[in-house]
């Protein structure tokens, strides 16, 4: 091969990479899953609980959450103290969890209490991604998702 033709056939082979992008450096592709709300005891409070799943390259962060039925924050658990978490992040091919004693979704100033077999929507607004908006079930005050009662 001459020098000239090796010279462009290496050219040619880098700018074919350069225009690749790596897995790593792919967008974030969120997805949810095991979301439910227990039924609540209390006419003004409810925990919602849920899995964000990150099948792309990049981190993104939860920024807040909104819902028609009230006000609604993302808590995390540090030790045994729960607070008011400003973001969250979902890690690249990782996934963000909201279970029962750590992070959980707070909605507080209900405007109407959630009652079992209701739905509840909730927009999960994200830096990156932009918002993904979630049904989530209502289920029995004592509704453990690993039984499914």
């Amino acid at each position: 091969m001459s020098r000239r033709a090796a010279s462009v056939a290496i050219l040619a082979g880098a700018l074919l990479l350069a225009g690749c992008g790596s897995e790593e450096d792919s967008p974030a592709d969120l997805s949810v899953s095991g979301a439910y709300i227990p039924q609540p005891v209390s006419d003004s409070m409810a925990a919602g609980f849920l899995t964000v799943t990150n099948k792309g390259g990049t981190e993104d962060e939860l920024t807040s959450v909104t819902s028609d039925v009230g006000e609604v924050t993302a808590h995390e658990t540090v030790g045994s103290a729960m607070r008011e978490a400003e973001d969250l992040t979902v890690p690249a091919h990782g996934s963000l969890v909201f279970r029962s004693g750590a992070n959980h979704l707070m909605f507080e100033k209900l405007k109407r209490k959630p009652l079992q077999g209701e739905k509840v929507t909730v927009k999960l607004h994200f830096a990156e991604s932009g918002t993904v908006t979630v049904e989530i079930p209502v289920k029995s005050a004592t509704y453990n998702p690993k039984t499914g009662h």
